[in-house]
């Protein structure tokens, strides 16, 4: 909870930006695309917070890979997608190697908050898949694994601010809330990813 009382605020501060910089930078010229990569991590409750039919074992804690993208199309309206995994496997309550991996699509909100800055709202839905890895692979015509994946349905929030250094490279310091359904798997069904995305900006 304490992660969306931080957003809410940081969101407040963001919105109180005084209403002439606003309108003078607030409308696009033409619809605008960003690609970026980020580095962050996922925080989450604790293993031992687990109650009823959640299990012993956190989907927080190491570092997280995102790869995203957005289109403007239309009154700092738009849509976008991320994909974000644990850089390196984590160990299932000790001893099964695991990964989780969160993939979304969301409306974008992302009004101008002056010639250097635009803010960036987001809010969608997707899933997150946790691979469990195994010392053996299973083939088929086409590929062979060696994981089994369990997929859970969620929705997201969350809130950026894009920093640009050029007119079209961009710092992101960004949010996002995961609300994760029967995630019996882990502890929680909620989860947070706090990272900075270095990005870029086209048709700005």
């Amino acid at each position: 909870m304490k992660h969306i009382f931080v957003a809410a605020i940081f969101s407040v501060l963001l919105f109180s930006i005084p209403s002439q910089a606003q309108r003078v930078y607030s409308s696009q010229m033409g619809p605008q695309g960003d690609l970026g990569f980020s580095v962050g991590t996922v925080t989450a409750p604790s293993s031992s917070s687990a109650s009823g039919n959640h299990s012993f074992q956190t989907i927080g804690g190491g570092a997280y890979l995102t790869i995203s993208g957005n289109y403007l199309f239309s009154h700092n309206v738009g849509f976008g997608s991320e994909v974000s995994w644990r850089a390196t496997q984590n160990l299932y309550q000790g001893y099964q190697p695991f990964r989780p991996i969160f993939y979304d699509v969301h409306a974008t909100y992302a009004p101008n908050l002056g010639k250097r800055a635009q803010l960036e709202l987001i809010g969608g839905m997707g899933a997150v898949s946790t691979r469990f890895y195994s010392q053996t692979y299973a083939c088929d015509v086409f590929t062979c694994t060696n994981y089994s994946s369990s997929n859970h349905f969620l929705g997201d929030v969350g809130v950026g601010v894009r920093l640009y250094a050029t007119h079209n490279i961009f710092l992101r310091p960004e949010f996002r809330e995961y609300f994760i359904n029967n995630a019996y798997e882990y502890s929680s069904g909620h989860a947070s990813r706090e990272g900075v995305t270095l990005g870029y900006s086209f048709g700005r």
